[in-house]
């Protein structure tokens, strides 16, 4: 197969160097590319991220948050993390899977979009259709950071929160556990590109459709309107102590924008609190959007004792960070 090179770390970059290649290449022939990201958690195009992503463990720890144009769930990303793209008529994970077992790893598709190895997964896939051509794009977890990845997806209601990280270690596992020769990962990238290409030649794209890359990761990957603003409802409660007493707090989303919301418990104030619940409808669900209507509010007539900052802490995790931030 011929092949693209991509050096980015960059998610929002890369997320949308895979739409462009989707849109633009030809299909007469099929295209592969490999690449990775820094630590990122990406969400399926269909995903709501409060339901799914832990975002205070993303806040705290530097993890980028994008979402995909492809469906299926979450899934933890950093940069022992392989990641593969192949685009064209009727693409397939086959190739992969074959370049796996050249490298001596007995690996085997499972289930409707995964690879397995020793009935571990170490690998799992999704595919979009664009006209006359389709991209599959997936993950091979080299030696991915376990704990991060659990800690990044483990919300209440998923998957990963009932077991814990000693189920998801029997589930998934590393691949340099069955690549004894492979000496990191720089090596299996050189490896499979090697593998995958066959003697086939490296395509370019011109400066020009690089720009148009960049330009539609930040107008569109790194927004929050496509990462926030495509989660569809969404139910939350929150509860802290203050200085006033204990207040607790409940809200639903559409959208990511706050349809409804509730503040109650023992706290006792001067002020009721409805003025500040109706001017709070429609707001995005982001820390400085609400900080600053709960700014134009005297809090501490309605919670003495606490800051415009602990009410907003209290209502929201604030968006994560992109990488280097």
């Amino acid at each position: 197969m011929k092949y693209l090179l991509n050096t980015s770390t960059d998610p929002y970059f890369n997320l949308s160097f895979d739409e462009y290649c989707l849109e633009h290449l030809s299909s007469e022939d099929s295209v592969f590319y490999l690449w990775r990201n820094c630590p990122a958690v990406i969400v399926g195009l269909n995903q709501n991220v409060y339901s799914e992503v832990n975002l205070d463990y993303l806040r705290q720890n530097g993890i980028a948050l994008a979402r995909r144009v492809t469906g299926g769930g979450a899934v933890y990303h950093d940069l022992q993390n392989l990641n593969y793209t192949i685009i064209g008529r009727k693409p397939s994970p086959e190739p992969i899977l074959q370049a796996l077992r050249s490298l001596g790893v007995d690996a085997e598709l499972s289930g409707r979009n995964d690879i397995f190895v020793d009935g571990r997964k170490v690998s799992g896939y999704a595919r979009r259709v664009w006209q006359d051509r389709e991209m599959i794009h997936g993950t091979l977890m080299y030696d991915v950071d376990i704990d991060a990845l659990v800690h990044s997806l483990d919300v209440d209601g998923s998957k990963l929160s009932a077991k814990g990280v000693a189920s998801v270690r029997s589930r998934v596992c590393n691949l340099k556990d069955y690549l004894p020769r492979i000496s990191g990962i720089e090596e299996l990238k050189a490896r499979l590109q090697e593998i995958l290409a066959d003697g086939d030649g490296e395509l370019t794209l011109s400066q020009e459709a690089l720009d148009e890359v960049r330009k539609n990761a930040e107008n569109k990957f790194a927004s929050w309107d496509w990462i926030y603003g495509r989660s569809r409802g969404g139910g939350f409660h929150a509860s802290r102590r203050l200085p006033c007493g204990t207040v607790d707090v409940n809200l639903s989303l559409d959208h990511a924008r706050i349809s409804d919301i509730g503040f109650s418990g023992d706290f006792i104030g001067n002020s009721p609190a409805s003025a500040l619940e109706a001017d709070l409808l429609g707001t995005k669900y982001g820390r400085d959007e609400v900080l600053s209507v709960i700014n134009a509010h005297s809090i501490e007539n309605i919670f003495p004792g606490a800051s415009p900052e602990e009410i907003t802490d209290l209502i929201t995790s604030s968006a994560s960070p992109r990488c280097g931030q």
